[in-house]
């Protein structure tokens, strides 16, 4: 794909725990390279499968609490009694440099950045059906039934937020997904108050000629 020496969109993706939004985000990385995946720093223990500075930055309470008193993050929010941030270094450079963002995040800190951004994109992936996302989450074999029950009913209530975002989808399948997003990137990146310049540009040009 033709990259671009705009700046990028900054897309905010949540939803509740199960619904899939890391399949589908993983599915945009591997079909676009205009992509930029933000990688979250959380003091929480990693899991078997996952690596520091690739899933996330994992970080002591203490090494976090730093980085929050040196205003190191877009946004950071406490879940589950773990900390998750955003740092927001990275995503400032990504965005310069034309690249579209992706942000994987709670609801909590995507509500704290659309507070503070007028140009980012929010996107909430829902799951075809409660009972889907019941049998999503217990396939994960990683939770204790204490906290399955806890995700389960959180999602209830995450849901409720949806009205808070831009977009809303369903993940029937990744393949669906996916490409509504494909869509949504596209249509905001036509967005007039997004390539006024290029309309100026443009007037320029017609003018001389």
């Amino acid at each position: 794909m033709t990259k671009s020496n705009k700046k990028g969109v900054l897309i905010v993706i949540s939803g509740p725990s199960g619904a899939g939004k890391g399949t589908i985000c993983k599915e945009l990385l591997d079909k676009r390279d205009d992509l930029y995946l933000s990688v979250s720093a959380t003091t929480r223990a990693p899991r078997k499968e996952e690596i520091h500075g690739v899933n996330y930055y994992f970080l002591t309470k203490e090494e976090f609490e730093c980085k929050v008193s040196e205003n190191d993050f877009l946004e950071w929010a406490e879940v589950y009694g773990n900390y998750y941030g955003t740092p927001k270094s990275n995503v400032d450079k990504m965005l310069n440099t034309g690249k579209n963002v992706i942000l994987e995040i709670d609801i909590q800190g995507a509500l704290k950045i659309k507070e503070n951004s007028e140009d980012g994109v929010f996107i909430f992936i829902l799951p075809p059906s409660m009972e889907e996302l019941k049998k999503r989450i217990t396939n994960r074999q990683s939770e204790t039934q204490e906290s399955l029950m806890r995700r389960f009913s959180s999602a209830y209530q995450e849901i409720n937020y949806i009205s808070k975002y831009n977009y809303g989808i369903i993940n029937d399948t990744v393949e669906n997904a996916v490409q509504k997003i494909e869509n949504i990137i596209c249509a905001e990146r036509c967005r007039v108050d997004r390539i006024k310049d290029d309309i100026l540009e443009s007037k320029e040009g017609f003018i001389h000629e």
